[in-house]
């Protein structure tokens, strides 16, 4: 929808520090919990911090794509209504562990991940897989497409980059789906960066290849996932496309519910995350994008970034926390 003067406002005090708040308070929280081992304790807690932290928002805000369907105390599940509810009506897509297995093994790139539009701008989809394929800013409109194949998406960006296929990396969730996917991308010359979990991170890597090597991201991962990384582009800069995997009939029934009328619709970017859309990840581990978190004797310092797609701002912040009754 289009935005009155309260919602720019509003949209505005979260950006300024409130929603970095968000994600700081649950990467922390997760944090404590890394290399221990246990997914589903470092999830538990990353929820229960984002939770606590979003209710104290002045935002009407509904968890639009979250951790499930159902009203379940321990998610932020799709539907549920979070803030003071006397702000500004908005939508929040959210992760508050964005790599569960990655925390728990202390591997890189976990993350606490947040985005809030204007009601009605983000995608509102169920819990299910997405097929993506994402590239960064510089590109030609179109250089990609989720119906191409994955060497004629190589040769493209190859093209467009001016480099040979062999200078190309792409970014590969590292499944046993993706095993032909993976075959044929190594058939045409290409390096593949395999990643165990944390595709929003891997998306966002592809904003910045001279950094992180990645050039573009393909194959299917979580479509909460998908919405965030749609988000964070929207912000940055670059193209993407995602496609629900709404292959039985109970998931497109599900998908029904949600006003989605064609199962096999190829969204994009855009379409993911419309209007002014706030996006905030705090690392969680040592990773590519951010710094994971760090306990220091009096201090908790967290590194943070914030973007913003109306303005296309992007902040980062190095927070060092000396209260530390704040986070437990």
């Amino acid at each position: 929808m289009a935005g009155t003067q309260t919602d720019v406002s509003a949209l505005d005090r979260i950006l300024t520090l409130e929603i970095a708040r968000v994600t700081e308070r649950a990467a922390v929280a997760a944090a404590r919990l890394r290399g221990r081992g246990d997914e589903m304790a470092a999830d538990q807690v990353a929820v229960d911090a984002m939770r606590q932290e979003l209710n104290r928002l002045p935002i009407d805000g509904v968890v639009v794509i979250g951790e499930g369907e159902r009203d379940e105390a321990p998610m932020l599940y799709i539907g549920e209504e979070v803030g003071t509810r006397e702000g500004a009506k908005v939508d929040i897509a959210l992760d508050p562990l964005e790599g569960t297995t990655i925390c728990a093994k202390n591997l890189p790139n976990s993350l606490a991940v947040i985005a809030i539009a204007e009601k009605g701008s983000l995608l509102y989809a169920p819990d299910v897989y997405m097929e993506k394929i994402a590239i960064g800013p510089g590109y030609p409109a179109n250089t990609v497409a989720l119906d191409a194949s994955p060497t004629e998406n190589i040769q493209a960006v190859a093209r467009a980059k001016g480099v040979s296929v062999g200078d190309v990396t792409a970014c590969i969730l590292d499944r046993p789906r993706h095993a032909r996917m993976i075959e044929e991308v190594r058939a045409t010359g290409a390096a593949i960066r395999l990643i165990g979990d944390g595709d929003v991170a891997g998306v966002i890597h592809t904003t910045d290849p001279d950094e992180t090597g990645i050039d573009i991201y393909l194959g299917i991962g979580g479509a909460p996932e998908g919405v965030l990384a749609a988000a964070a582009l929207r912000c940055i800069g670059g193209q993407m496309q995602g496609r629900l995997q709404l292959n039985t009939e109970e998931k497109i029934a599900r998908a029904a519910k949600m006003g989605i009328s064609d199962p096999d619709k190829i969204y994009t970017m855009e379409e993911m995350a419309r209007g002014d859309v706030l996006f905030s990840a705090t690392g969680v581990t040592d990773g590519n994008l951010l710094q994971g978190v760090r306990f220091a004797r009096d201090a908790i310092v967290t590194h943070t970034i914030v973007m913003r797609s109306s303005s296309r701002t992007v902040r980062e912040i190095k927070a060092r926390h000396q209260d530390l009754d704040k986070f437990g």
